[in-house]
Parts: C-alpha cells; structure tokens; sequence
C-alpha cells in the first residue's frame, strides 16, 4: 500500500516554548488590532522596530486577526513577520497561528519563533495553546504522492518556538495536540484516493488507534448478514471490496458510566452513484464521500490521545458504491436490520442506506442515550447552506443547542434544519414501508427524515450532515485546499462540555 500506514507515522509542526530567541529563527511579532509591533525579548533595535511599524502602516496592517506584515530589517537581514491577533480572543491567536504558517510553510525558513513577551495584554494558556493549534493544522499538507516536487514547493517550516508563554501552556498544548493528531488522521482518510482506501484499508489505517487503549474491532460482510444488514450490503453488493463496520471504544471513565455517547459515520469510500450513476466531471471528489466516517475515526483518536474521561463509542459504516453486474437496482426492495422494508428509488441515496443499519446495530448494542451520525450525505445541504455551515438535524432542543455551541467555539459551525411530520410522509412508499428519496425539494430533510425512522424512543439523537465541510476548493481558517477534517474538533468539544466527568 502506497501513503503512511501508521498513525505513529503523522508528522506535526514541532512546537517548543522557549524563554529566549533561538538562532536562526524568522521572527514573528503578535500585533493587537489597532495596537503596534513590541520588542519582548527579540532584541530588535528601535530603530528596526520604527522601520518594521512604518512599512506595516504604509500597507495598511492594522493587526486584524490572521493578517500578516512581513519584512526584512537589519544587516544581515534578519525576517520578521508581523501577524495580527486581533481582539486577543482565543479564535484570534488561532487565527494567528494559522497565518504564520501559511506564510512561512514555503518560504524556505525552517523554523519560526513567536514572541509574546511584548504584549501589554499576555494571552491565556488556552489561547497561547489555539495559537499553536492553528499553525500545526495549517502546515498540514499530505505530499506521499508528490515526487518532483521543486524545492521552492517543498514545505521548509518545521518548527515553531513559543517565547513568553504563560503557565500551563504545556498543559494545554498537550491535549490541543491530541486534537492536532486526530484532525490529521481524518485530513489524511479524506484525502487519500478510493484504490488506497477502501473499507479494509481504512480499517487497517484505524486499526493502530488500539496503542491508545482504544478497543477496535470490526464486522465483516458475513457477520453483517447474519445480522440482517439488508440495507447496508445493498449498496454494498456491486463492489468487488468487502464492505465493513468498524467499531471504536474508548471508555476514560473506567467504566464507571456505563452507557456511552455514540458517534455513527458514512464511510462510502467511494461513491460512483452505482446504477443510478453520477456524471463524470467531478466524481473524482466522492473519494471524500466517507467524510463522515473520517470525522468519527479521528475525533476517537482526539478524545484517547488527550485521555478524555468519557464513555464513547466511534462506528463507520465502510462500503463501495460500485455498478457492476451484481450491483442493487432502482425499484429493489431492501428489508434494514431493524425490520423495515425500503424501497430503493435512487441508487445515488446510498448513505442513508448504510446509516440506518450502523444506527440499529449501534442501538442494540450499546443501548446509548446520546446518538449522533456524521454523513457527507445530500448535495442539497450545500445548495441551502453553501460551505459556511454544516446542516444540523434533531429530535432534540438541548442536543441541538449543545452542537451548536461546540461547533462555534472551535469553528466547525452548525446551522439547524427543520424536520416534520409534514416532510416524513414525502418518503413514503407504495409497497415498502419507506423509500429512500422524496422530491427535488427539500432533499437533505427527506433524508434526514430517513434516518429519523431508525432512531429508537427515547434516544437524543442528531444529524449532521457535512457534504459541504469536509472539503475545501480554497485554503481557510486552519486549511489549505482539500481535506479540512471537519467535525474532529466539533466532537472533542462536545464531548468535554457534556460528557467529561
């Protein structure tokens, strides 16, 4: 297999707090908005720090969160690169982060140092922490396929040194980069093509998850049917991969919570529409149509690597869609593991297909109270929502708000969607007890609704459907262009706010 295979292998900005300059260092000066450069304990003369404030002013910096003055001062020419923090909220130095490293990643500097110790107003040690967060996502980038790369294309910056950090930054960083390594783990599922992740390979990438005291197992195609997963093998049946769904415990209570809050994930690591096939320009992209099963395996990953006290379980739903042969029809009848008969109308709706069988599963095996699926599911959510929000679907006020809340302290935003009685009857079918489309309008709530069918009573649950997260065609936030592993930081926020004992 071509690309990293173990999650030891995932490479980070190295971030290292250090009380003096290092040498041979690009130095980057934090600037309040409206505020000017500070010395700290860089050792810039007065002189070059009056050069460094005149050029910024002339190019109207004026230390917005993320925006960048870069110059050169002295003799030798020493860089300094002048980054705005804003307001000094956490969301600004993460932003901060993220544009040192955008900056620089390239630049052909190998290391950076950031120095706070100028500040009038120091930052908090969770922001100081965003701050690092910000700038080792947004020098991610997965080159295992690049191989003539010329040098001024190759990434340079390795290393970030933090001067003049408060206490318990350390501490912070130590479970923000947990986050780091899960965001990169579900970056890299997504960006990897279809013949080098497929449901084995993708349970063989996850499988390593276990050295941090998660439990992972799997059920293959025959435990599935034994089972009665009609549903999720229907879509299945036109690959020549074997479909699996991947199971990921990780229990920080020590089992003193006995029921856990569970995670679900679309893993349709490749999506050709199958009979009902979907035009060429672009299907290249539905490599990505197992983001949600991506979001789910990091954000395990997240919640392990920081130790989180909480009872939670990952499960990825891994399938093709595929149209041979063999492959299932439009008009066909499927009888779902929970009994309920589906008419297949469209063989392009499949990831419902698959959810409803990992959520019946999900149900009767863990009986949780808390359920909440991730799904690249509808092209619709991103006609109604562009690529600024994911949908958010819910049986449930307070679950709602709860996602809400999570995903707007780290950036992963949600935009709630309604479902109804009135939308619920759109899917009903002539000779089965439900299909798996309604009409054009209102796609991704029909689909939704869908779901909703396979909730049992009195589960808390929510969808949320990323179709227009997971992938971006310009770099943003902590991104560049491609895989921005949407819902890793979502999860691990939601579970610390209300699940952490």
């Amino acid at each position: 297999m071509i690309g990293r295979t173990s999650i030891k292998d995932i490479i980070l900005l190295n971030i290292s707090f250090a009380a003096a300059l290092p040498n041979d260092s690009v130095i980057v000066l934090p600037v309040p908005k409206a505020g000017v450069a500070a010395a700290g304990s860089t050792g810039l003369s007065e002189e070059a720090l009056r050069l460094l404030r005149a050029g910024a002013s002339a190019s109207r910096f004026e230390g917005e969160a993320g925006s960048v003055f870069s110059s050169f001062v002295g003799e030798p020419a020493q860089r300094v690169v002048q980054v705005g923090i804003g307001q000094g909220a956490e969301e600004d130095y993460e932003k901060a982060g993220a544009a040192i490293s955008a900056t620089l990643q390239t630049s052909g500097a190998k290391a950076a140092s950031i120095d706070l110790s100028g500040l009038a107003l120091a930052p908090t040690a969770a922001a100081t922490a965003r701050l690092a967060l910000g700038a080792v996502l947004r020098n991610w980038r997965y080159d295992a396929y690049r191989t003539k790369l010329k040098d001024a294309q190759k990434i340079s910056l390795s290393s970030l040194a933090i001067i003049g950090a408060p206490s318990g930054t350390e501490a912070e960083w130590a479970k923000a980069e947990a986050i780091a390594k899960g965001v990169m783990l579900t970056r890299e599922l997504v960006t990897e093509p279809a013949n080098i992740i497929y449901p084995e390979s993708f349970v063989e990438r996850c499988k390593p998850l276990a050295d941090l005291g998660i439990k992972v197992r799997t059920l293959g195609k025959a435990e599935m049917a034994a089972l009665g997963m009609g549903s999720l093998l229907g879509v299945n049946q036109g690959s020549v991969r074997e479909p699996q769904l991947l199971v990921m415990h990780w229990d920080g209570t020590g089992g003193a919570v006995e029921k856990p809050v569970v995670f679900v994930g679309k893993g349709v690591t490749f999506d050709t529409g199958g009979i009902s096939i979907k035009p060429a320009a672009g299907m290249e992209d539905m490599k990505w149509d197992m983001g949600g099963a991506g979001a789910v395996a990091g954000a395990i990953m997240a919640l392990a690597g920081r130790k989180a006290k909480a009872n939670v379980v990952g499960i990825c739903g891994l399938v093709e869609n595929m149209p041979d042969g063999n492959a299932q029809r439009p008009g066909d009848v499927v009888t779902s593991m929970s009994g309920q008969t589906i008419e297949v109308i469209n063989t392009d709706a499949e990831g419902r297909l698959v959810l409803c069988d990992a959520i019946t599963w999900a149900q009767q095996e863990f009986k949780p109270e808390v359920l909440v699926d991730l799904a690249t599911l509808t092209g619709a959510i991103i006609i109604s929502l562009g690529n600024e929000y994911a949908g958010l679907f819910s049986n449930d006020d307070g679950l709602s708000e709860q996602l809400t809340a999570a995903g707007k302290a780290v950036g992963d935003p949600l935009w709630r969607q309604p479902i109804g009685a009135a939308y619920d009857k759109l899917i009903d079918s002539p000779i089965a007890d439900m299909k798996n489309v309604g009409p054009r309008e209102g796609g991704s709530i029909t689909a939704a609704q869908f779901i909703k069918r396979f909730v049992d009573d009195g589960v808390k649950w929510a969808h949320l459907d990323i179709a227009g997260m997971v992938w971006a065609s310009k770099p943003g936030g902590t991104w560049d262009k491609g895989a921005t592993g949407y819902g890793v930081r979502l999860i691990d926020r939601f579970v610390a706010d209300q699940f952490e004992r």
